[in-house]
């Protein structure tokens, strides 16, 4: 990922948070017929240190799994807020009319070599979590445990596990920080009257983000 100094994210908990927050990722590996890509949901776990593990299924009919060369590092990649910036929100276009539209957004970047696994308690303990993750803020969540126990096996049988443990991870934050203060106040109101759930996130970040 090109990585400029300003954008650069350091801080492994902020990163995780960010996948976290993502919540779905794409998984991309190396084989035989070159890359392929699955767009799943992923769990990061924060061990073990420095940048932790990545853990997540794919359905067994779906051959990525088969496929991957090991000896070839795998690719998680997750995207977060991300909206479009006109240049007309810059105090620089008023005053040069030297500006361009560009794209503010959150990237995270994890590498390492992918382990698939089909063993029926791994599944069933990673299914249960991911299950838990996102069914714990509704009101009434449902639980692994709510479906007949035959039945969850059954479908245990249509997917394979895998873990990514992280050696390498990337957190680009690209929220105007390469732009003059009052060019960033532009885009925070900008952004904030355009009123969409991605556009009032990004304002808070480019609000808040430190400038490099």
């Amino acid at each position: 990922m090109y990585l400029p100094t300003q954008f650069k994210e350091d801080s492994v908990p902020a990163i995780h948070e960010a996948i976290r927050q993502a919540r779905i990722g794409t998984l991309v590996t190396m084989g035989e017929d070159g890359m392929e890509a699955s767009h799943v949901p992923m769990l990061v776990d924060p061990g073990p240190e420095p940048y932790g593990t990545l853990r997540g299924h794919v359905s067994k009919g779906n051959l990525q799994w088969r496929r991957v060369n090991a000896n070839v590092p795998a690719l998680a990649m997750f995207l977060g807020p991300n909206t479009y910036i006109t240049p007309n929100w810059y105090a620089t276009k008023r005053q040069t009319g030297k500006v361009v539209p560009t794209w503010n957004y959150v990237a995270v970047h994890a590498y390492g070599t992918v382990r698939f696994f089909d063993d029926r308690a791994e599944l069933l303990d990673l299914v249960t979590r991911l299950t838990a993750t996102h069914e714990g803020g509704r009101p009434a969540p449902w639980a692994v445990s709510d479906a007949p126990p035959d039945f969850i096996q059954s479908q245990l049988k249509g997917i394979v596990g895998f873990e990514l443990p992280i050696v390498r991870l990337e957190g680009k934050w690209k929220m105007s920080q390469n732009r003059t203060a009052e060019d960033r106040a532009g885009v925070v109101e900008g952004l904030r009257h355009d009123g969409g759930e991605d556009e009032t996130v990004v304002a808070d970040m480019v609000a808040t983000v430190d400038r490099k």
